[in-house]
């Protein structure tokens, strides 16, 4: 059984604009011990996946399908059953560390608050076990920083405490949502390498969030390409590197090898006006005239009108 098994997730949002539909038939699985890839564009719907996942999508959501986690549908559990799974079982880190951190405490202090909780040690042993794993995501001289806020610390020591932060609950599933968006190249390898090696070292699976498929090349085993709240394909990276087959992967990848990472191939349809039949049909050279009238379905990992004439396993 999966770790995380998500089937024909929808969901929709109102909005005064109208009804953005942010994510549509969504399937995705993530083994225990997997580095599993969710790559698109800003708007895409993929962090409305991950906030599904957390059950903190608005309140207003209009959510189908199950997001099954260890055979549990989060979508349909208890609230008091969610916030033991939430941050404990599925921890979730962000683009900034503000999300994570309380300015009114040192960091070290409150990664050993959430060391305290979850173990039930005692205030001091929790201290070497925050200092440890401070240690752990490169923070130099932890006993010195250990009360510092976070104001205080430089941007690259930011997101590795916010790295120690989500490991300290010991979660089966990492979320991390562009975590290293923002950074220069060089300090953006060094906090995926810390990510990498961490998760790999506690046997974490993780979801990596982000728009960059250099990142999700070097990180993840396998790769879910989403656009306008579709997975239009998924596999294994390498497979996914050397033959991708739907246009959009396609445009991800020339960009890529142009020292971009935008996929700069005309106007990405808006969630609340989708075009009738395949949302990426607008920005398509190889559109056909069924792509204008009917959504495409998955066939071998991917959603395209040009490979509808296979049979999915």
């Amino acid at each position: 059984m999966a770790l995380l098994d998500i089937v024909n997730l929808n969901v929709d949002l109102p909005t005064e604009a109208g009804l953005v539909k942010a994510s549509s038939g969504i399937c995705l699985k993530i083994d225990r011990r997997e580095a599993h890839c969710l790559i698109g564009g800003p708007g895409c719907g993929k962090t409305v996946v991950a906030l599904g996942i957390m059950r903190q999508l608005p309140v207003n959501a209009r959510t189908g399908g199950q997001i099954l986690f260890r055979g549990m549908d989060l979508l349909r559990v208890s609230e008091s059953k969610m916030r033991r799974i939430r941050g404990r079982q599925i921890a979730m880190i962000f683009e900034q560390p503000e999300t994570c951190f309380s300015p009114a405490f040192g960091v070290g202090l409150q990664i050993a608050e959430t060391v305290r909780i979850r173990e039930k040690c005692s205030v001091r042993e929790s201290r070497e076990r925050a200092m440890e794993l401070m240690a752990k995501v490169k923070l130099p001289a932890t006993r010195k920083i250990y009360r510092q806020y976070l104001y205080e610390y430089g941007k690259g020591m930011a997101r590795r405490a916010m790295i120690a932060m989500a490991l300290a609950s010991r979660p089966s599933l990492l979320i991390a949502d562009e975590p290293a968006k923002g950074l220069d190249v060089a300090m953006k390898c060094r906090i995926l390498a810390i990510l990498k090696d961490l998760t790999a070292h506690f046997g974490i699976s993780l979801l990596l969030i982000t728009h960059d498929l250099e990142a999700a090349f070097f990180m993840c085993d396998r790769v879910s390409v989403m656009y306008a709240g579709f997975i239009v394909e998924k596999g294994p990276v390498q497979e996914i590197l050397q033959f991708p087959r739907h246009p959009y992967t396609k445009a991800l990848i020339r960009a890529m090898s142009n020292g971009t990472i935008y996929a700069d191939d005309g106007m990405v349809s808006e969630l609340t006006r989708l075009p009738a039949g395949c949302p990426y049909h607008p920005r398509c050279d190889a559109r056909q005239e069924i792509c204008l009238k009917a959504i495409p379905s998955m066939v071998r990992g991917v959603r395209c009108h040009l490979y509808e004439n296979m049979r999915s396993n």
